[in-house]
Protein backbone atom coordinates (compact mmCIF):
# COMPACT_ATOMS: atom_id res chain seq x y z
CA UNK A 1 0.00 0.00 0.00
CA UNK A 2 1.36 3.39 -1.23
CA UNK A 3 -0.52 6.77 -0.71
CA UNK A 4 -1.44 8.70 -3.81
CA UNK A 5 1.52 11.17 -3.57
CA UNK A 6 4.46 8.05 -2.88
CA UNK A 7 5.47 10.16 0.30
CA UNK A 8 4.27 6.95 2.70
CA UNK A 9 5.06 3.46 1.72
CA UNK A 10 3.35 0.35 3.80
CA UNK A 11 4.90 -3.00 3.46
CA UNK A 12 4.61 -6.08 5.48
CA UNK A 13 7.93 -7.60 5.74
CA UNK A 14 7.09 -10.24 8.20
CA UNK A 15 3.76 -11.53 9.10
CA UNK A 16 1.61 -9.87 11.40
CA UNK A 17 3.99 -6.80 10.96
CA UNK A 18 3.81 -3.80 8.85
CA UNK A 19 6.54 -0.97 8.02
CA UNK A 20 5.57 2.42 7.25
CA UNK A 21 8.27 4.07 5.71
CA UNK A 22 8.59 8.30 5.05
CA UNK A 23 9.26 8.64 1.72
CA UNK A 24 10.87 11.62 0.68
CA UNK A 25 14.26 11.46 1.37
CA UNK A 26 15.27 14.03 -0.71
CA UNK A 27 13.73 16.34 1.82
CA UNK A 28 14.64 14.49 4.56
CA UNK A 29 11.77 13.21 5.60
CA UNK A 30 10.60 15.99 6.62
CA UNK A 31 7.48 16.95 8.39
CA UNK A 32 5.64 18.64 4.90
CA UNK A 33 1.79 18.45 5.00
CA UNK A 34 2.11 16.33 1.98
CA UNK A 35 3.42 13.71 3.96
CA UNK A 36 1.99 14.43 6.75
CA UNK A 37 -1.85 13.89 6.20
CA UNK A 38 -1.46 10.66 4.49
CA UNK A 39 0.67 9.26 6.97
CA UNK A 40 -1.85 9.63 9.20
CA UNK A 41 -4.44 8.24 6.98
CA UNK A 42 -2.09 5.69 6.68
CA UNK A 43 -2.44 5.23 10.64
CA UNK A 44 -5.79 5.03 10.28
CA UNK A 45 -6.28 2.31 8.31
CA UNK A 46 -3.69 -0.03 10.42
CA UNK A 47 -5.33 0.69 13.55
CA UNK A 48 -8.16 -1.43 12.28
CA UNK A 49 -6.13 -3.92 10.35
CA UNK A 50 -6.63 -6.74 12.50
CA UNK A 51 -4.18 -8.29 10.31
CA UNK A 52 -1.32 -6.24 11.79
CA UNK A 53 -0.02 -7.04 15.68
CA UNK A 54 2.72 -4.24 15.35
CA UNK A 55 4.09 -1.73 13.37
CA UNK A 56 7.67 -0.48 12.44
CA UNK A 57 8.02 3.52 11.19
CA UNK A 58 10.82 4.81 9.75
CA UNK A 59 12.33 6.94 7.08
CA UNK A 60 13.53 6.34 3.57
CA UNK A 61 17.53 7.41 3.01
CA UNK A 62 19.47 9.28 5.47
CA UNK A 63 17.40 10.88 7.80
CA UNK A 64 14.19 9.63 9.89
CA UNK A 65 12.45 13.16 10.00
CA UNK A 66 14.15 16.47 9.97
CA UNK A 67 11.15 18.05 11.58
CA UNK A 68 9.37 21.05 9.62
CA UNK A 69 9.82 21.69 5.96
CA UNK A 70 10.20 25.21 5.92
CA UNK A 71 11.11 25.56 1.89
CA UNK A 72 8.45 22.75 0.53
CA UNK A 73 5.58 22.36 3.42
CA UNK A 74 2.81 21.17 1.02
CA UNK A 75 -0.37 21.83 1.31
CA UNK A 76 -3.15 21.87 4.66
CA UNK A 77 -7.05 20.51 3.83
CA UNK A 78 -9.86 21.70 4.73
CA UNK A 79 -8.74 25.31 4.97
CA UNK A 80 -10.28 27.31 2.26
CA UNK A 81 -11.80 30.84 3.53
CA UNK A 82 -10.30 30.91 7.06
CA UNK A 83 -8.33 33.59 8.00
CA UNK A 84 -4.64 32.84 8.79
CA UNK A 85 -4.88 32.75 12.74
CA UNK A 86 -7.25 30.01 12.11
CA UNK A 87 -5.39 28.30 9.52
CA UNK A 88 -2.40 28.56 12.07
CA UNK A 89 -4.40 26.10 14.28
CA UNK A 90 -5.77 24.01 11.88
CA UNK A 91 -2.24 23.16 10.58
CA UNK A 92 -1.10 22.12 13.91
CA UNK A 93 -3.72 20.23 14.88
CA UNK A 94 -2.62 18.16 11.53
CA UNK A 95 0.60 17.68 12.59
CA UNK A 96 -0.71 17.11 16.50
CA UNK A 97 -2.99 14.37 15.54
CA UNK A 98 -0.18 12.58 13.98
CA UNK A 99 1.21 12.39 17.18
CA UNK A 100 -2.15 11.37 19.03
CA UNK A 101 -2.66 8.71 16.24
CA UNK A 102 0.76 7.16 16.89
CA UNK A 103 -0.07 6.91 20.65
CA UNK A 104 -3.51 5.60 20.03
CA UNK A 105 -2.66 2.88 17.40
CA UNK A 106 -4.00 -0.30 18.94
CA UNK A 107 -0.91 -1.64 18.24
CA UNK A 108 2.57 -1.20 19.96
CA UNK A 109 4.75 1.27 17.38
CA UNK A 110 8.51 0.62 16.89
CA UNK A 111 10.53 3.58 15.59
CA UNK A 112 13.46 2.38 13.74
CA UNK A 113 15.62 5.45 13.96
CA UNK A 114 18.01 5.45 10.85
CA UNK A 115 19.30 8.53 11.17
CA UNK A 116 18.41 12.61 11.90
CA UNK A 117 15.40 12.96 13.91
CA UNK A 118 15.33 16.60 14.54
CA UNK A 119 12.41 18.95 15.90
CA UNK A 120 9.12 17.30 14.45
CA UNK A 121 11.01 13.84 13.83
CA UNK A 122 12.37 13.84 17.33
CA UNK A 123 8.59 14.31 18.49
CA UNK A 124 7.52 11.03 15.98
CA UNK A 125 10.20 8.82 17.35
CA UNK A 126 8.62 9.82 21.00
CA UNK A 127 5.24 9.16 20.06
CA UNK A 128 6.26 5.46 19.29
CA UNK A 129 6.47 2.83 22.31
CA UNK A 130 10.14 1.68 21.33
CA UNK A 131 12.88 3.17 19.97
CA UNK A 132 15.65 1.49 18.31
CA UNK A 133 18.66 3.29 16.58
CA UNK A 134 20.89 3.30 14.01
CA UNK A 135 24.63 3.95 15.23
CA UNK A 136 24.24 6.81 12.69
CA UNK A 137 20.99 8.29 13.92
CA UNK A 138 20.72 11.62 15.97
CA UNK A 139 18.51 13.64 17.86
CA UNK A 140 17.62 17.12 18.32
CA UNK A 141 15.61 19.89 19.89
CA UNK A 142 15.56 21.96 17.20
CA UNK A 143 13.06 24.88 17.86
CA UNK A 144 15.17 26.76 20.16
CA UNK A 145 18.49 26.65 17.89
CA UNK A 146 15.44 28.49 14.76
CA UNK A 147 15.03 31.44 17.55
CA UNK A 148 11.53 29.47 18.69
CA UNK A 149 10.24 27.64 21.68
CA UNK A 150 11.91 23.90 21.54
CA UNK A 151 8.53 22.59 22.85
CA UNK A 152 6.45 20.97 20.16
CA UNK A 153 4.47 18.47 19.19
CA UNK A 154 4.60 17.12 22.61
CA UNK A 155 7.96 17.01 23.03
CA UNK A 156 7.92 19.05 26.65
CA UNK A 157 5.45 16.33 27.95
CA UNK A 158 7.31 13.13 26.24
CA UNK A 159 11.01 13.85 26.66
CA UNK A 160 11.05 13.94 30.44
CA UNK A 161 9.09 11.14 30.57
CA UNK A 162 11.26 9.35 28.16
CA UNK A 163 15.13 10.55 30.07
CA UNK A 164 13.85 12.63 33.11
CA UNK A 165 13.16 16.04 33.71
CA UNK A 166 17.10 17.38 33.67
CA UNK A 167 18.32 15.86 30.75
CA UNK A 168 15.34 16.69 28.88
CA UNK A 169 15.71 20.36 30.44
CA UNK A 170 19.05 20.82 29.40
CA UNK A 171 18.66 18.83 25.65
CA UNK A 172 15.40 21.27 24.95
CA UNK A 173 17.24 24.36 26.11
CA UNK A 174 20.49 23.65 24.50
CA UNK A 175 19.51 22.76 21.03
CA UNK A 176 22.73 20.15 21.09
CA UNK A 177 22.48 16.91 18.99
CA UNK A 178 22.41 13.79 21.42
CA UNK A 179 24.01 11.34 19.29
CA UNK A 180 23.00 7.25 19.57
CA UNK A 181 25.37 6.54 21.76
CA UNK A 182 24.34 8.43 24.11
CA UNK A 183 20.50 8.36 23.55
CA UNK A 184 20.95 4.66 24.31
CA UNK A 185 22.84 5.59 27.55
CA UNK A 186 20.08 7.74 28.69
CA UNK A 187 17.23 6.14 27.78
CA UNK A 188 16.35 7.86 24.64
CA UNK A 189 16.15 4.45 22.85
CA UNK A 190 16.54 1.08 24.11
CA UNK A 191 18.86 0.13 21.70
CA UNK A 192 21.63 1.06 19.08
CA UNK A 193 22.65 -1.30 16.75
CA UNK A 194 24.46 -0.97 13.60
CA UNK A 195 22.87 0.50 10.40
CA UNK A 196 22.48 -2.54 8.17
CA UNK A 197 20.91 -4.59 12.02
CA UNK A 198 18.74 -1.98 12.36
CA UNK A 199 15.43 -2.95 10.77
CA UNK A 200 16.49 -6.70 11.23
CA UNK A 201 16.36 -5.89 14.99
CA UNK A 202 12.67 -4.17 14.84
CA UNK A 203 11.94 -7.26 13.28
CA UNK A 204 13.02 -9.75 15.65
CA UNK A 205 11.51 -7.21 18.55
CA UNK A 206 8.09 -6.83 16.31
CA UNK A 207 7.75 -10.91 15.42
CA UNK A 208 8.28 -11.56 19.61
CA UNK A 209 5.29 -9.04 20.26
CA UNK A 210 3.19 -10.46 17.61
CA UNK A 211 3.51 -13.69 19.14
CA UNK A 212 1.43 -13.13 22.39
CA UNK A 213 -1.74 -11.90 23.11
CA UNK A 214 -3.53 -9.63 21.06
CA UNK A 215 -5.49 -7.62 24.12
CA UNK A 216 -2.72 -8.34 25.79
CA UNK A 217 -0.23 -6.26 24.02
CA UNK A 218 -2.99 -3.66 23.82
CA UNK A 219 -3.54 -3.27 27.34
CA UNK A 220 0.14 -3.62 28.31
CA UNK A 221 0.57 -0.73 25.63
CA UNK A 222 -2.46 1.09 27.11
CA UNK A 223 -1.45 0.94 30.78
CA UNK A 224 2.35 1.82 30.06
CA UNK A 225 1.40 5.15 28.75
CA UNK A 226 -1.31 5.60 31.22
CA UNK A 227 0.78 4.90 34.24
CA UNK A 228 2.55 8.36 33.13
CA UNK A 229 -0.30 10.21 33.69
CA UNK A 230 -1.15 8.12 37.01
CA UNK A 231 -2.64 10.30 39.64
CA UNK A 232 -1.75 7.69 42.35
CA UNK A 233 0.29 4.13 42.21
CA UNK A 234 -2.76 2.63 43.90
CA UNK A 235 -4.99 4.45 40.96
CA UNK A 236 -3.07 2.83 38.27
CA UNK A 237 -2.66 -0.61 40.31
CA UNK A 238 -6.78 -0.96 40.22
CA UNK A 239 -6.29 -0.33 36.50
CA UNK A 240 -4.04 -2.92 35.98
CA UNK A 241 -5.56 -5.02 38.26
CA UNK A 242 -8.83 -5.18 35.86
CA UNK A 243 -6.92 -5.02 32.94
CA UNK A 244 -5.44 -8.82 34.03
CA UNK A 245 -8.41 -10.12 35.37
CA UNK A 246 -10.37 -9.06 31.81
CA UNK A 247 -8.27 -11.59 30.15
CA UNK A 248 -7.67 -13.84 32.61
CA UNK A 249 -11.65 -14.53 32.91
CA UNK A 250 -12.74 -13.76 29.04
CA UNK A 251 -10.04 -16.32 27.70
CA UNK A 252 -8.04 -18.96 28.02
CA UNK A 253 -4.46 -18.06 27.60
CA UNK A 254 -3.32 -18.27 30.79
CA UNK A 255 -4.02 -22.50 30.73
CA UNK A 256 -2.70 -22.13 27.43
CA UNK A 257 0.21 -20.58 28.81
CA UNK A 258 0.61 -23.22 31.50
CA UNK A 259 0.45 -26.05 28.68
CA UNK A 260 2.59 -24.73 26.64
CA UNK A 261 5.49 -24.79 29.23
CA UNK A 262 4.72 -28.09 30.17
CA UNK A 263 4.76 -29.23 26.59
CA UNK A 264 7.82 -27.57 26.26
CA UNK A 265 6.18 -25.52 22.95
CA UNK A 266 5.36 -21.81 21.74
CA UNK A 267 2.07 -21.20 23.09
CA UNK A 268 -0.68 -20.65 20.72
CA UNK A 269 -3.35 -18.00 21.87
CA UNK A 270 -6.69 -17.80 20.97
CA UNK A 271 -7.68 -14.90 22.64
CA UNK A 272 -10.94 -16.64 23.76
CA UNK A 273 -12.37 -18.86 26.34
CA UNK A 274 -12.00 -22.48 25.50
CA UNK A 275 -15.58 -24.07 26.00
CA UNK A 276 -15.07 -27.09 29.47
CA UNK A 277 -17.37 -29.83 30.24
Amino acid sequence: MTDATGFVLVERPRPHVAQVTLNRPERMNSMAFDVMVPLKSTLDELTHDNDVRVVVLTGAGGGFSSGADHKSAGSVPHVDGLTRPTFGLRSMEVLDDVILALRKLHQPVIAAVNGAAIGGGLCLALAADIRVASTEAYFRAAGINNGLTASELGLSYLLPRAIGSSRAFEIMLTGRDVDAAEAERVGLVSRCVPPDELLATCYELAERIAAFSRPGTELTKRTLWSGLDAGSLEAHMQAEGLGQLYIRLLTSNFEEAVAARKDRRAPVFTDDKRETR
